[in-house]
């Protein structure tokens, strides 16, 4: 990444707006402001904490000057924020006036980097603001803000401050080891460790829940050929997405699209018909089906119930689903059903005999039945509120997890006996693993550079 000592710029606002704003942060920041706007009033320079101040830009544009004074502004530098009319023009003279004050254009993600390195935020905060900016539903934006206002790094720090003490007694331990003093209590040390290393499993298995929120929740549209997968995928998104066709084997591959229900993100997954194929792309086409099935949280079995067979077709799509995947096995054609027998109402069909399946009447053609199927989806995601803390970051799911292996490691040795300066290795090396959550222990460029880089320009 750049070096600090620069003053910075970038658009910080999206394109199709009215108004656009730009970013300036570094030790010239204020100055350049000067250089570039000619205030009605005093001077960016001159400006005490926050303040707005309204100015022009010759032959630009008239422009609304917000001034930070370090340490308050998001970098924690001296800092501006442009505001103006969002012409693609107005943007580009203004960058290129700032370019002429000595700034550079900033990088993807450098004024979050400041803002760590600065201390206004630690890295799992830092990282939470991308999230927040990508958020695609109201769980997903809620979990995002707990984590970017220091709510999950606030419960690592309460496991690592409590590991730390702990850690210092047996250090001390190891200075007077020739005395055969023991200051840690091996009772209390047993104790935290398992509390320790059972909060760590708890956040580590919870990155599958948090992938889903930030990812969109697996759903595994499966059935055999002409059931109505694809015109169920369709009706669900709103929108002609799938080919829908009367020939078997239409679908040849995966079909992957996101929609949001009730604030719960879905990402559907329609595949290819299963049955026996003969021909070689229709059969890597199902493997694939079989593939997504294996991987969904939830399965969405869809069955032609104009058919015999369909409470066997329920059934046999039962048969394929784990104890830990929710099943929601929909009877399609309804509107075919009632037409040709002149009632109305559910099939008759059931449930088939699996854990956590459910069983709905639907017509994907006419839209009968989905809004009892999309609340079946969002009572099948689970307990999405964004309530409790959840790991969405694969980084921080992986590091809980090697903290997870020290505190076994720590709790085996002092159960064996094992010396104190072992076991302490140990335990450094488990708070090592939070710390390197909080980015406390990474200074390294091209670690930062792999982790900001993923930003957008203007954050």
């Amino acid at each position: 990444m750049a070096h600090f000592s620069d003053t910075i710029c970038a658009p910080a606002s999206g394109s199709g707006g009215a108004v656009a704003m730009i970013r300036v942060s570094g030790p010239s920041a204020l100055e350049a402001a000067d250089s570039v706007v000619a205030f009605r009033n005093g001077t960016a320079s001159a400006a005490k904490g926050y303040s707005l101040k309204f100015g022009s830009i010759a032959g630009v544009d008239d422009v609304l000057v917000s001034v930070f004074r370090a340490p308050h502004s998001y970098t924690g530098e001296d800092s501006v924020e442009i505001s103006c009319h969002a012409s693609p023009f107005i943007v580009s003279s203004i960058l290129e006036l700032l370019f002429k004050a000595g700034c550079r254009l900033a990088e993807p993600g450098e004024f979050t980097q400041r803002a760590f390195v600065g201390g206004k935020m630690d890295l799992a905060q830092a990282e939470a603001v991308a999230d927040v900016i990508a958020s695609a539903s109201a769980t997903e934006h809620r979990v995002a803000m707990n984590q970017m206002r220091g709510g999950y790094s606030a419960e690592l720090r309460g496991i690592r401050d409590e590991m730390m003490q702990l850690a210092a007694l047996l250090e001390l331990e190891l200075d007077f080891s020739e005395e055969e003093v023991e200051f840690a209590d091996r009772g209390r040390l047993m104790s935290l460790c398992s509390s320790a290393r059972e909060h760590c499993s708890r956040l580590s298995e919870s990155f599958r829940l948090g992938n889903a929120v930030k990812n969109g929740v697996p759903v595994a549209i499966v059935g055999a050929p002409n059931s109505g997968k694809s015109t169920l995928l369709n009706a669900l998104l709103g929108d002609d997405r799938a080919i829908v066709s009367d020939i078997p084997g239409t679908t040849r591959d995966t079909i992957e699209e996101v929609c949001v229900l009730n604030g719960v993100k879905f990402r559907f997954i329609d595949t290819a018909g299963l049955r026996e194929a003969s021909d070689a792309v229709e059969k890597m086409g199902i493997e694939r089906s079989y593939a997504a099935l294996e991987k969904a949280q939830i399965v969405l079995g869809v069955v032609d119930g104009t058919t015999p067979s369909a409470a066997a077709e329920g059934a046999e799509i039962a048969a394929k689903v784990s104890d830990g995947q929710k099943l929601i096995i929909c009877y399609n054609k309804s509107d075919i059903r009632e037409a040709a027998s002149g009632q109305s109402g559910r099939c008759a069909e059931g449930v088939p005999a699996a854990a956590s399946a459910v069983a709905c009447s639907i017509s994907a053609r006419t839209g009968a039945g989905l809004g009892g199927l999309r609340s079946a989806l969002v009572a099948s995601a689970g307990p999405l509120d964004g309530s409790e803390t959840l790991v969405t970051n694969a980084r921080h799911a992986a590091a809980l997890r090697a903290a997870c292996d020290s505190l076994t490691l720590v709790s085996d040795g002092l159960g064996s006996g094992l010396s104190g300066d072992l076991v302490a290795e140990d335990l450094r090396a488990a708070i090592a693993s939070l710390n390197g959550i909080l980015g406390e222990d990474i200074t390294a460029d091209d670690v930062l550079g792999e982790i900001f880089g993923k930003f957008c320009i203007g954050k």
